[in-house]
């Protein structure tokens, strides 16, 4: 492990840009897949029974389509219609439409929590649909949804490293072509579980202390 800790830091350069590039792909999809949620959960409520209908089948097929089905058709067919995407493109794209859809199921779930009296309340005080939203269901249900939604977070940051597959040249990406130049890969994959384990980490505890910050009062807290 020594020998190829020494090695490791030979390659330093590379390996930090894959880490920041893990880094950047994580963060960049829990923030579109909270606001594409977001979108998604606000159609799903204010509209008739066909818009109800088209974003419960938009959640069912991406939930229970493979991500890495979403990304090999993007990556891999697409330039066969002539349009070829970078892997960040794709992998933000793809991971967006799948995170998104388990955020709207999230915010969903807290929504039928909601008291409709308080809802009833708000529009006959004269607030219009789009106020009631934005003022009184977004705001609690985000904050019922705090644990699942900082879940979600850290499931992106150990899903990127599935982006490898589609030549983004993410952290895994760079231990495992690391691996491949040193025949090391029990060491490899050891290292790399070790990172992704202290990174998970730091996010359990952030997402923790939000938890503790924003859950509603009496909203059991998930362990």
């Amino acid at each position: 492990m020594a020998s190829f800790l020494a090695l490791m830091l030979e390659y330093w350069p590379q390996v930090l840009s894959g880490l920041g590039n893990t880094l950047l792909l994580a963060a960049v999809i829990s923030v579109t897949g909270l606001a594409g949620g977001v979108a998604v959960f606000y159609l799903a409520i204010s509209g008739g029974p066909l818009r109800r209908r088209l974003t419960e089948g938009y959640i069912s097929f991406f939930i229970g389509t493979p991500l890495i089905v979403l990304l090999f058709l993007m990556y891999y067919g697409l330039p066969q219609w002539g349009l070829k995407l970078t892997p960040f493109t794709v992998a933000v794209i793809g991971f967006t439409l799948n995170v998104a859809a388990y955020n709207a199921r999230y915010l969903m779930t807290a929504f039928r929590g909601l008291d409709p009296d308080e809802l009833q309340a708000a529009r006959a005080q004269g607030f219009s649909d789009l106020q009631v939203f934005q003022l009184v269901i977004l705001p609690q249900v985000l904050r019922l949804s705090v644990p699942a939604l900082t879940n979600q977070v850290i499931l992106n940051l150990k899903d990127s490293s599935i982006a490898f597959l589609i030549q983004y040249a993410e952290f895994f990406a760079q231990m495992q072509d690391l691996a491949i130049r040193s025949f090391r890969f029990l060491d490899a994959y050891l290292v790399a579980g070790a990172v992704y384990l202290a990174l998970v980490s730091v996010v359990v505890v952030a997402a923790r202390w939000l938890e503790r910050r924003y859950v509603l009062p009496g909203v059991r807290r998930a362990r």
